[in-house]
């Protein structure tokens, strides 16, 4: 049986699944040639992230395909239910990249509270001539230690920022539609650990009390962060973003980051990709990366790994 992993694997990935006797396409096809591809090579399972789309027109054109596989948490990139009701399985990795996008919500944070994503602008226009003057600019930083996080999704992510944030010293608090209360075990040196309980909170709540705010949400019909929202926060608030686009209004942002209300917002994920509005961009108050949460070699080597598995598992009775 043949996979195709349209917008990668890890190399952890292909090793599992030859050895468990798939043939591994690495080929990046073009979305509007994905379904003559899966055809013409009688492709039983692609894998995607979140560049590739498979949608009811691969689903209901492609007779070969027996699951589709997403590598990382959210799905709405597939029309699962719809893959489901034709008998197709999808599969994803939700425990795979917490940990990768937990730390990069923090790089966000360091970088936010110590202007490190403006002086890294700066630095090579200016350090050689205004070394004293950028000094001066950038030296009101805040500690996160003993501040203040919302954390709004409290699902794996959510609670994988939690144990950094208590690990720094932060003081933590959840909203979740779902999920009521969890206990976050912080691990130190030699075996020792504690456990805090966690109970979510309306956000509403949220939003009066954090310093910084952080989101992980799936996709939404609607803004989860717009004007309101930001109205009901604190002055110089920090805002992060590594989970979906289109969950902050980036309009109400500006004017919000403009007014002084937001300190700094961390974007990684944006309401336009692959192209971000200008004005995101080219804030001198906003840090950015390409959507790369989930990114690191160690979270990749899980989710291939963890693919892999859920792939043999499921087809080893029809190989």
């Amino acid at each position: 049986m043949k996979v195709l992993a349209n917008d990668g694997i890890s190399p952890s990935g292909i090793k599992s699944l030859e050895k468990g006797g798939f043939e591994v396409i690495t080929t990046k096809v073009a979305q509007e040639q994905v379904a003559n591809f899966i055809n013409a090579n009688q492709v039983s399972v692609i894998l995607v992230r979140s560049a590739t789309k498979v949608r009811r027109d691969i689903i209901d054109n492609c007779p070969s395909l027996k699951i589709i596989g997403r590598g990382g948490v959210g799905m709405d990139n597939i029309d699962v239910t719809y893959a489901r009701e034709k008998g197709i399985h999808v599969i994803n990795t939700p425990a795979s990249s917490s940990e990768s996008v937990a730390e990069l919500v923090f790089a966000h944070l360091f970088s936010g509270v110590r202007f490190l994503h403006d002086a890294n602008r700066n630095m090579p226009l200016e350090g050689d001539t205004n070394f004293d003057g950028l000094k001066k600019a950038y030296a009101n930083g805040i500690e996160l230690r003993g501040k203040t996080l919302g954390i709004i999704g409290f699902g794996r992510i959510g609670q994988a920022v939690a144990k950094m944030a208590l690990g720094l010293g932060m003081k933590v608090i959840a909203s979740d539609k779902y999920v009521g209360e969890a206990v976050i075990r912080v691990d130190f040196y030699n075996g020792q650990f504690i456990n805090v309980d966690i109970v979510t909170e309306p956000m509403e709540d949220l939003l009066k009390h954090s310093d910084f705010v952080t989101l992980h949400v799936p996709a939404q019909d609607g803004y989860v962060i717009g004007r309101e929202e930001f109205n009901t926060m604190k002055n110089g608030v920090g805002i992060v973003n590594a989970a979906r686009g289109g969950v902050i209004d980036e309009v109400a942002l500006i004017e919000a980051l403009d007014e002084g209300k937001v300190l700094f917002a961390g974007l990684d994920v944006f309401e336009n990709e692959p192209t971000p509005e200008i004005k995101i961009l080219m804030h001198p108050n906003i840090s950015l990366t390409p959507h790369i949460g989930a990114a690191t070699e160690e979270a990749q080597d899980r989710i291939g790994t963890e693919l892999a598995e859920q792939i043999i598992s499921l087809l080893k009775t029809e190989k």
